[in-house]
């Protein structure tokens, strides 16, 4: 077993309300002093940037899944992890066609860079990644699952943009992974708030917009440091297990 910190949500130039600062290297560097094992990049509505931090990651150590932060019809946000690019692409295909095909307003929610693993610009994503999907909550689920990987609803604790801010609950019979808290709460306050939370398994991410916000709050203990891993540390299935940290340990292999 592997006991490894991670960070499964994080933003790249690529999503409109990140900072500049947000570019492959400098992402990857970060990770590393963190001590992270585990990132996942999850732009807004696209995977365009996922194969830059990727490289840019190899011969560190660091383990990059590909991702997305999608928003559902529902005002959702939902995380969407896979372990390879090619998975990614795929959903990245059922996405852009439930995107509406709007232009971005740069100036009203900034710019949206892709990049190479240098941190080059490559071009601008003209289309508006920051709205909604006409994919219901089931639909990102079902859709994510069936090509093997996990989702997370993103900052459940949060008001907005939150299945349970938005819903006001969870749907008991949706096949998610587990659930993600902001860094402002904990899991025994949000389990008192909702006790049907105690069934799930939590991660604490930094959401970050800005390498100052990456974090290494949630530590797993894993066979391998891959999805299918990853749901069963979620669901504390043999001796694997998700923890969430107050302090943040020296990882360990």
């Amino acid at each position: 077993m592997r006991r490894l910190l991670v960070d499964l949500h994080l933003h790249t130039v690529l999503s409109p309300c990140a900072e500049i600062e947000m570019i492959p290297p400098l992402i990857v560097q970060r990770a590393v002093e963190l001590g992270l094992g585990i990132i996942a990049v999850t732009d807004h509505n696209c995977a365009a940037n996922v194969r830059a931090v990727i490289d840019a990651a190899r011969h560190t150590g660091l383990v990059v899944l590909s991702g997305m932060e999608v928003q559902t019809r529902e005002e959702v946000h939902m995380l969407c992890l896979f372990d390879t690019p090619e998975q990614d692409d795929q959903w990245q295909n059922t996405v852009w066609a439930a995107l509406p095909r709007m232009p971005n307003n740069a100036a009203l929610f900034g710019e949206q860079y892709v990049v190479d693993d240098t941190g080059e610009y490559m071009y601008t994503e003209d289309r508006m990644l920051a709205t909604s999907t006409s994919l219901s909550v089931e639909q990102v689920v079902a859709g994510v699952n069936a090509l093997g990987g996990i989702c997370l609803p993103a900052h459940i604790d949060r008001p907005s943009y939150s299945l349970l801010g938005n819903l006001g609950f969870i749907p008991p019979v949706l096949p998610i992974a587990g659930v993600e808290l902001s860094h402002l709460t904990t899991p025994q306050k949000i389990v008192q708030l909702f006790p049907q939370l105690a069934r799930y398994g939590m991660v604490i991410d930094g959401d970050a917009h800005r390498l100052a916000e990456m974090a290494a709050l949630t530590q797993v203990q894993l066979e391998a440091a891959t999805v299918p891993e990853l749901r069963l540390a979620l669901a504390k299935q043999g001796k694997r297990r998700c923890d969430i940290l107050m302090s943040t340990p020296a990882a360990t292999s």
